[in-house]
């Protein structure tokens, strides 16, 4: 709080009034005020104009955070997942693993397009679009995962360059890279 810019330090007191404290994550975005201001605002965004339950949301922040090999998020949103989002433990387990969801079609489907959207850069199969749509989603759900990946390319490349260490509240929720 002390080193960052004024700008800064307005967004960190928002940020920490907001959660209680300000996360390792946001101490290192700071460095450069409008990606710390863009990731909150897209993340807030998505959390509450979004169409996905609460569960859902963090399969697709789990998913991408996977694809993307981020160890600081894929801890925050294990922990975010099991004890404010209510996700299943068996479908936090698999997504952790890098496994296959297994017995809830509609997450696997939602889990499975939200890493072909990564792992294609946005360039999905129109096979891979009509089998996500097929599972209950549609157009809007689609955008939302675009939205979901630009708010975790900030967070997830942050954390990389910086190797941000995790928090204490996620420090149970620690992951390594298979």
């Amino acid at each position: 709080m002390e080193t960052a810019s004024e700008k800064g330090r307005a967004i960190l007191e928002t940020a920490k009034k907001q959660v209680g404290f300000i996360p390792n994550m946001y101490a290192n975005m700071v460095n450069s005020p409008g990606v710390l201001e863009t990731y909150l605002t897209g993340y807030r965004l998505f959390r509450e104009s979004g169409a996905f339950s609460a569960p859902e949301q963090e399969v697709i922040f789990l998913s991408i955070s996977l694809e993307n090999g981020c160890t600081y998020c894929m801890a925050a949103h294990s922990m975010i997942a099991d004890k404010a989002s209510k996700v299943p433990a068996d479908v936090i387990a698999a997504i952790r693993g890098n496994k296959e969801i297994i017995p809830d079609a509609k997450l696997r489907a939602l889990s499975a397009f939200a890493r072909t959207m990564v792992r294609s850069r946005g360039m999905p199969s129109d096979a891979d679009v009509e089998h996500f749509k097929s599972a209950g989603y549609t157009d809007r759900h689609v955008l939302e995962i675009v939205l979901a990946i630009a708010v975790k390319t900030l967070s997830n490349y942050s954390n990389h360059l910086f190797g941000t260490e995790v928090d204490k509240p996620f420090a149970d929720y620690r992951w390594t890279p298979a």
